[in-house]
C-alpha cells in the first residue's frame, strides 16, 4: 500500500499517512475551502489501510487551528479508524498535541476523547 502524503499550505495541514510504520500525521492549519473533499481521500486511505493494518496505529495530530467543517471531517476520519480497534485488527491511539497556552485545541482534543472509541493521549507542548 502506498503512503498518503500532502505538503502543508497556509490553509491545509501537512499529511503523512505511513502504511509501513502505522503513523498517520496531520500537522499545521486545517481551513480548506471544502473540508469534506479535502479529507475524503484520507478517509478512503484509512478504509483501505484497515484491510491490512500495522499492529499499532498512531494518529499524530498536531494542529494549530481547524475550522468547524474540518472538525467534522476529523471526526469522520477517527470513526473510520475506530473499526481497527473494534475488530481487534490493530491497536489505535490518537496522540493529540497542543501548545500549552492553547486551551481551545486542548479542549477539542478532550472532546474527541469523549466521543470516539479510540484512546486519546493529550500531549502538551511548550511554546
Amino acid at each position: 500500500m502506498e503512503n498518503y502524503v500532502l505538503e502543508g499550505t497556509p490553509k491545509s495541514p501537512l499529511v503523512n499517512f505511513n502504511a509501513e510504520t502505522g503513523v498517520l500525521l496531520l500537522s499545521g492549519r486545517s481551513i480548506p475551502e471544502n473540508a469534506r473533499e479535502f479529507y475524503r481521500p484520507m478517509i478512503e486511505w484509512v478504509e483501505k489501510y484497515n484491510t491490512n493494518p500495522k499492529q499499532q496505529t498512531t494518529f499524530d495530530i498536531c494542529l494549530e487551528y481547524f475550522n468547524t467543517s474540518s472538525s467534522k471531517a476529523l471526526f469522520d476520519l477517527f470513526k473510520t479508524a475506530e473499526q481497527l480497534n473494534l475488530k481487534g485488527n490493530s491497536s489505535v491511539i490518537v496522540k493529540w498535541k497542543y501548545e500549552n497556552d492553547d486551551w481551545e485545541m486542548r479542549d477539542a482534543g478532550l472532546e474527541y476523547s469523549r466521543i470516539i472509541q479510540i484512546p486519546v493521549e493529550m500531549i502538551e507542548i511548550d511554546v
